[in-house]
C-alpha cells in the first residue's frame, strides 16, 4: 500500500487548518500544522513533509521570507496562499520557488485538487492513490470536476477553477435551484462575505465562453429573484 502523502498547512487562522484538515482526512492524507513562519520553517526543514500549503502573510516570518529559506536547502512543493490577489505578490512567490499560488477565499475542494496536481507534476504520484476521473456529459458539454476541464464539443475551453466549481455544482444537480447564497457558500469556501454579484458575474463569463449556435442540449437558466439552475433540455 502507498504512503499517504503529509501536507504541512502553514497559516495563523486556525479556521484555515480546521477547513483545510477535515478535507485532507476525506482524502486520507497525513498532516500537520504550522500557526507561523518560523515554525514553518523548522517543521519543513525538519522533513517528512510531501507537500506545505504556505501563506504568505504569516506572524514571525512571512510565506516570502519562509520560501526563499527553503529553497536554500529543499525543493518541497508549495503552494501559496494569500488573501491579496496583486499581480506582483503572484509572481514573486513564482519567482521564489513556489509550485502554485491560490488567492483566499478559496474552496477547499480547489486547494485539495491543486494539492494533487502539484504532487503528481512533481513526482509523487507514486503516494496518491488511483481513483477514476468523474465526467458529466450533456449534449455537447463534458465536464471533468476532478482534473478542471470544460470541453464543448470535444474541443477545451479555458475556465478558472472557480469557473469549474461553479459548473461543476450546477451541472451536478440538473433542475435544482441554487439561490446566490448558496453558491457563494459551496463555490467561494468558509469565508467569503463578497457582494453576490460575483456570482452573476461568473454566470455571464461561463454563459460567453459556453455559447452555442445552436440548441445544445442543456442551458443555464436564470430564475429571477432566486438564483440559477443548469437545465437538461435533450
Amino acid at each position: 500500500m502507498n504512503k499517504a502523502p503529509n501536507i504541512l498547512i502553514c497559516d495563523d487562522d486556525p479556521v484555515v487548518h480546521q477547513s483545510l484538515s477535515f478535507y485532507l482526512d476525506a482524502e486520507k492524507f497525513a498532516h500537520a500544522s504550522a500557526y507561523d513562519g518560523e515554525q514553518a520553517l523548522q517543521m519543513a526543514t525538519q522533513g517528512g513533509f510531501d507537500l506545505m500549503v504556505l501563506d504568505l502573510m504569516m506572524p514571525r516570518m512571512s510565506g516570502i521570507e519562509v520560501c526563499q529559506a527553503l529553497r536554500k536547502t529543499s525543493r518541497l512543493p508549495v503552494i501559496m496562499l494569500t488573501a491579496r490577489g496583486e499581480e506582483i505578490d503572484r509572481i514573486l512567490g513564482l519567482e521564489l520557488g513556489a509550485d502554485d499560488y491560490i488567492v483566499k477565499p478559496f474552496s477547499p475542494r480547489e486547494v485539495i485538487s491543486r494539492i494533487k496536481a502539484v504532487l503528481r507534476r512533481t513526482g509523487d504520484a507514486a503516494a496518491l492513490p488511483e481513483e477514476p476521473f468523474s465526467t458529466l456529459a450533456f449534449g455537447n458539454l463534458e465536464i471533468q470536476p476532478e482534473r478542471y476541464q470544460v470541453k464543448l464539443n470535444g474541443q477545451a475551453v479555458a475556465c478558472t477553477p472557480r469557473e469549474v466549481d461553479l459548473l461543476t455544482l450546477l451541472a451536478g444537480h440538473p433542475g435544482r435551484v441554487f439561490d446566490r447564497e448558496q453558491i457563494l457558500s459551496r463555490v467561494w469556501g468558509y469565508d467569503f462575505f463578497g457582494d453576490t454579484r460575483t456570482v452573476d458575474t461568473h454566470i455571464k463569463r461561463l454563459r460567453q465562453k459556453l455559447a452555442c449556435d445552436q440548441p445544445c442540449g442543456w442551458e443555464i437558466v436564470t430564475v429571477y429573484g432566486v438564483g440559477y439552475k443548469f437545465e437538461a433540455t435533450a
